[in-house]
């Protein structure tokens, strides 16, 4: 029997708050860790098919604002996350994959300074307050990954 994981993220909805780290200039000799605060909202829509995430951080280097439309495939049983930054408006390639227990873990393509790159994302459910998501390139057609992205996420409980 097939699973049925339309509702893999439906322990997500809610506030978060959120730490976030991001690598700036993957895969160069001077890559550096900036970080971040804010929030993430995640909302619901058909019953748990698909999801949207608002992400609003800011830190010293600036702010990210970001809305992550994240959809479900029935017949792939797969989910596909579409992820926009607000700062350009411009909506990244989709990675795709799917839950086994509470770990998320999705591929796709990507460019990055004009060569075409991996990327993985890792959704990791580590207790009903607590998540981490890890995205990684991978230059070399995954040998290797570099991580270039790290949230951690509490929840906001009323």
């Amino acid at each position: 029997m097939s699973r049925d994981g339309s509702k893999d993220f439906d322990w997500e909805i809610g506030t978060w708050a959120t730490h976030v780290k991001v690598l700036r200039g993957a895969f160069t000799p001077d890559a550096t860790w900036i970080e971040f605060d804010g929030t993430s909202v995640v909302h619901s829509f058909c019953e748990g098919a698909s999801n949207l995430v608002e992400l609003d951080v800011s830190g010293a280097a600036g702010r990210i604002q970001g809305v992550s439309l994240r959809l479900y495939n029935p017949e792939a049983q797969q989910w596909s996350l579409n992820f926009a930054n607000m700062g350009d408006g411009l909506l990244t390639s989709p990675t795709y994959g799917e839950f086994t227990d509470d770990r998320g873990e999705f591929f796709g393509i990507d460019t990055l300074r004009g060569r075409t790159i991996l990327v993985r994302f890792v959704i990791l459910k580590l207790s009903d307050d607590t998540a981490r998501f890890e995205q990684s390139y991978s230059a070399d057609s995954g040998a290797s990954w570099e991580l270039t992205w790290v949230a951690t996420d509490t929840r906001i409980t009323a």
